[in-house]
């Protein structure tokens, strides 16, 4: 009875279709019940009869098939632990094992937690994926339990397996558990079992393969060769140095950059299954790493490089965060390109995924006292390699010290590209565009949510949008016009909006030179007064002219009519009007002036 009611939990989703069918099977009942009592049956009535029995019959299939498709979604939930959560929103969870198994082949090469990282990020989205990892010493001292079975050096190959297992803390215990007692007292579990692997099948690549289905981990793993490699350094001043360990160490002390690096032996064969799996690829990741010791030694193994070369995957370089001393001091984004590209020839890289770097100082400055900066990003200087970049957030804090790598948003950007290559090909409806596409929807959704809550990055401030040609070269221009727009609108009275290209205390000085120029303004006679009383003095001068010739012709008349009494007393008076006519001509030109005095001193007031 306990299994039975586990049936009827929320997680289960099965109770909604129990209702409906119920819902559906009312319906039904409620027809044929109509049918049986209706003694007559006009069209309305007959109408929703047949509806609800159509409706009651729909819900109960609608009801059947979603329960059965959910008893299989249950199903596959139980046996596929990548599912973190029973509320995963996932169309169809009944093709979601077989998308895992045809899901896009990934290959990853590198080393170090930089590699660990985009395998934990990629096993959520594809069974098809191959870890390519060096076999070298990490140390000068030799573990006693490599000693006494005299293995090769295998750490690289465990944290591979240990990144790719479903419980990665049991497996990391399991493997990298040592005996303290008996006879087996300083052996690792990790290596016997790798030994014991290699005794079984007779070959150490088929062991590791092996591996797979033994230990039941995502994907397998690949030594890049079977024989153990010493990675060596020649420094610019001719410096060589011969243990990986050792190259940080001497870089400092010779304060000499690396020149190159190169592998011991160099004609070192690779392994089987490699040079396959690169050919047979979708997408090919290089790093995260060590750049000299991690990431470059694999491709220097002989075929390696040429066969990434001739493969038609997509060839994504994930770029480190920090600079690592000793290595990569001072190197920049396009440095880290450049370093491979000399050693292994271009066409290696297409795609670059790179951190924003948007990290609070706090956490960068516990790198800086150790001699670390963030890998600065010269954009142009990558572009002109050939390299498409793509920038995202990959970078979190772990346990609340080490900046590492996001394996979700790693591996989000990965599928991405190839989900982009799919719909570009005209796949949409194919199941494994449908599926990974819907997966890493919700990938991106869960990332979302994480960032916002995330408080190691800076509050990103609001990006000052590029000014455009045309501005940077009229500039001065345009803000000569939006001075002039301000001084007409103080001119006019208009009030004046506040602008973001315009500071205030510009918009102060414009508005003081405007009202000193009025008081000047005002201080002078204006234009238009001038024209006033230049109109007023040639009325006045054209009056005095009108009253002098109609004077003239008074005179001219009476003169006329007297003509005939001329006498002696003739002469005197016409001196007399003479004299008279002066007077009156000049009083009237004194009223004349006093009037023009006035009527100016009017206009000025």
């Amino acid at each position: 009875m306990k299994g039975f009611f586990r049936w009827f939990k929320s997680n289960t989703k099965i109770k909604r279709w129990l209702l409906l069918i119920l819902i559906g099977i009312g319906l039904s009942c409620y027809g044929m019940a109509e049918i049986l009592t209706q003694e007559r049956l006009d069209f309305w009535p007959l109408l929703k009869i047949v509806l609800c029995f159509v409706f009651g019959v729909i819900f109960v299939v609608i009801s059947i098939i979603n329960i059965q498709k959910r008893t299989l979604e249950l199903l596959v939930e139980q046996t596929d632990d990548r599912l973190n959560t029973g509320d995963a929103k996932i169309n169809s969870l009944i093709f979601n094992k077989k998308v895992y198994d045809q899901g896009p082949k990934i290959v990853a090469i590198g080393g170090g937690t930089g590699l660990n990282s985009v395998l934990k990020g990629l096993k959520n989205y594809t069974d098809n994926l191959t870890a390519i990892v060096t076999v070298s010493d990490y140390g000068e001292i030799i573990p006693e339990s490599r000693k006494m079975l005299e293995s090769m050096p295998l750490d690289d190959i465990k944290d591979s397996i240990i990144a790719l297992s479903k419980d990665e803390e049991a497996m990391q215990k399991l493997l990298n558990m040592q005996f303290n007692k008996g006879k087996l007292k300083d052996l690792s579990f990790g290596d016997i079992y790798l030994l014991g692997m290699k005794e079984l099948y007779g070959e150490f690549t088929t062991s590791v393969e092996q591996t797979r289905n033994v230990l039941n981990i995502t994907g397998k793993v690949l030594p890049v060769t079977l024989e153990p490699i010493e990675i060596c350094a020649e420094l610019e001043d001719g410096t060589v140095i011969e243990s990986r360990d050792k190259i940080p160490e001497v870089v400092k002390t010779k304060t000499s950059p690396i020149s190159r690096i190169y592998i011991n032996p160099t004609n070192s064969r690779v392994s089987p299954g490699v040079l396959e799996a690169i050919e047979e690829a979708d997408a090919i990741v290089i790093g995260p790493g060590s750049l000299y010791t991690n990431v470059i030694p694999n491709l220097l193994v002989k075929g390696v490089a040429k066969a990434i070369k001739e493969s038609k995957a997509f060839k994504i370089y994930v770029s480190n965060i920090m600079t690592e001393p000793g290595q990569t001091d001072n190197y920049t984004l396009s440095d880290h390109i450049k370093a491979i590209e000399e050693h292994v020839g271009k066409n290696v890289i297409e795609y670059c995924i790179y951190d924003t770097g948007e990290l609070i100082p706090e956490y960068i400055r516990k790198y800086n006292m150790q001699g670390q900066e963030l890998v600065e990003i010269d954009a142009s200087k990558a572009k002109a390699e050939g390299i498409y970049l793509m920038q995202r957030e990959i970078s979190h804090v772990l346990d609340g010290k080490y900046i590492r790598h996001n394996p979700d948003a790693i591996a989000a950007s990965i599928i991405q590209l190839i989900c982009d290559d799919l719909k570009f090909k005209d796949m949409q409806n194919d199941t494994k565009y449908v599926l990974l596409n819907d997966r890493l929807k919700e990938a991106k959704k869960s990332l979302k949510e994480n960032n916002k809550n995330d408080n190691i990055r800076q509050t990103k401030k609001t990006k000052v949008k590029d000014k455009s040609k045309f501005y940077k070269k009229y500039k001065d221009r345009i803000a000569s016009i939006k001075e002039s727009e301000i001084k007409m609108k103080v001119k006019a009275g208009l009030p004046i909006e506040e602008k973001k290209e315009l500071k205030i205390n510009k918009q102060e000085e414009i508005l003081q030179e405007q009202k000193d120029k009025n008081i000047k303004e005002t201080a002078k006679p204006k234009n238009r007064y001038k024209k006033i009383s230049s109109n007023i003095i040639s009325n006045i001068s054209n009056k005095i002219n009108d009253i002098k010739k109609r004077k003239e012709n008074q005179h001219k008349t009476e003169s006329r009519s007297k003509k005939k009494s001329v006498g002696k007393h003739s002469v005197t008076n016409k001196t007399i009007k003479r004299n008279t006519e002066k007077v009156e001509i000049e009083e009237l030109e004194e009223k004349e002036k006093e009037a023009f005095i006035n009527a100016i001193n009017k206009l000025r007031k």
